[in-house]
């Protein structure tokens, strides 16, 4: 690993990968906690989507299972609300449906934040790939040009963790708005979908953390014109 070469770096790298550490241990104990939980209506995850969806109007997004525990997502690309537990009746997994459905009516609403994170996924996940073989490829053969490349790529994939932190906070902000409106789950039990919700947020904090630091780790080895590969 290039950091080890450069220990300095280690102090902005470590405490990141811890918060990392902590926020994935929060939002699996957190989710994990009220999945056993359900909601006093018994309404499904799938069940409070559709309703959050209808009740904005919205009929051409399409539900569907994945398997993948805590992979719940949506695809605006496909206009798909993929959902891990759809029958499942508890607070963690009507909260996360809520979340997910948040995010389709910022689609359907033209949220900004969301349609500039949409445009720059392709640029970020190149970005993300060749970013660090173009910036140690150019550190052992001393290619200054190769190195600055390679930082403005992976400067693309930290505008990419930037951008969804607002994306994801909105979206937890509407799904609280939109079970408290329509009744879908009691106050009681709204502070349960917080803690989740805001579990799950702690873990995008923590990948902007992350690709910030090393950023800057990436920033002071190019600075600081060391060669110890």
């Amino acid at each position: 690993m290039i950091w080890l070469f450069y220990p300095e770096t280690l102090i902005l790298l470590i405490p990141a990968f811890l918060l990392a550490i902590y926020a994935q241990s929060k939002v699996r104990l957190a989710y994990s906690k009220h999945l056993q939980v359900p909601t006093q209506r018994r309404i499904t995850a799938r069940e409070a989507a559709e309703h959050i969806l209808k009740s904005a109007g919205i009929t051409n997004v399409q539900i569907e299972p994945i398997r993948q525990p805590l992979g719940d997502h949506y695809d605006p690309r496909r206009r798909k609300l993929r959902l891990s537990a759809p029958d499942s009746a508890s607070v963690a997994a009507v909260g996360v449906a809520a979340h997910e459905a948040g995010h389709a009516l910022q689609h359907a609403q033209g949220y900004a934040p969301l349609a500039l994170r949409s445009a720059i996924v392709p640029v970020a996940m190149f970005g993300s790939q060749l970013a660090f073989p173009l910036f140690f490829i150019g550190l052992i053969f001393q290619a200054t040009s190769l190195v600055n490349v390679g930082i403005i790529l992976f400067s693309a994939a930290v505008l990419f963790t930037l951008v969804t932190l607002p994306v994801e906070f909105n979206a937890s902000r509407r799904a609280m708005a939109a079970l408290r409106s329509a009744g879908l789950v009691t106050e009681g039990e709204l502070g349960a979908v917080k803690e989740v919700l805001s579990a799950a947020a702690l873990t995008y904090v923590a990948s902007a953390a992350m690709a910030i630091a090393q950023l800057l780790g990436m920033l002071m080895i190019a600075g600081g014109g060391r060669r110890r590969l």
